[in-house]
């Protein structure tokens, strides 16, 4: 008989406890084998931040630096993110950094080269749904902020579009709750683009219409 391993089943519900608060949460994602993406990564990395912050930050997933950190934001996109939200009146230290998904999903153009970063499918942002769903639970945010595209399809479906709603505050069901989101684009777009100053105001003054609204 073929038994199928748990990544098969392309969801983490199975390793997401019933109880606790982020520190539970952290110490059982560690050991999610929810999806394929765990068998490449270096480690799970979750989200960073306290309960009761008053706004949430959604990102795509860990890049190379948050793999071997296993802490999400900290390298360029996240310095980069840092000083937008400080520049748009949001204290970073108020706020939890996650990502939709929670390992790094990467190729390699030839053995032991820099891995490159690949976005991860509807299929593994499904499968990584439980464990937003448990922070939002728990963080239980004013506001979440939306970077990026994949994040955007991960909380409010494949039809999102960041640039047809960004700057503007949502009101959405996710996950059970009623949410206000702030659409924007990822920090690592602006680090891509070719007028990069252009592209970071266009951050900037996206993120003021969350710290607005937080008021």
């Amino acid at each position: 008989m073929i038994t199928k391993a748990p990544e098969d089943s392309y969801t983490a519900e199975p390793f997401v406890p019933d109880r606790g608060g982020l520190a539970a949460l952290r110490r059982a994602a560690a050991g999610c084998r929810g999806c394929p993406l765990h068998r490449d990564a270096t480690q799970t990395v979750f989200g960073d931040g306290k309960a009761g912050a008053r706004v949430m930050l959604v990102g795509e997933q860990p890049g190379d630096q948050e793999d071997r950190q296993r802490k999400p934001f900290v390298g360029p996109a996240g310095k980069l993110l840092d000083r937008a939200l400080a520049e748009a009146g949001i204290d970073p230290a108020d706020a939890y950094v996650t990502n939709a998904v929670k390992h790094f999903k990467f190729t390699r153009a030839e053995p032991r080269k820099r891995r490159i970063h690949k976005a991860p499918s509807l299929r593994e942002m499904t499968a990584c749904g439980p464990w937003l769903a448990a922070e939002l639970a728990v963080v239980e945010p004013e506001l979440i902020v939306v970077l990026g595209a994949t994040a955007g399809k991960a909380l409010l479906g494949s039809s999102f579009r960041v640039t047809r709603v960004r700057g503007t505050v949502l009101e959405a069901e996710i996950h059970g709750r009623a949410e206000r989101l702030v659409p924007t684009v990822h920090p690592s777009a602006v680090l891509r683009s070719d007028d990069r100053e252009a592209a970071y105001q266009g951050l900037v003054s996206d993120l003021k219409v969350a710290a607005q609204a937080l008021g």
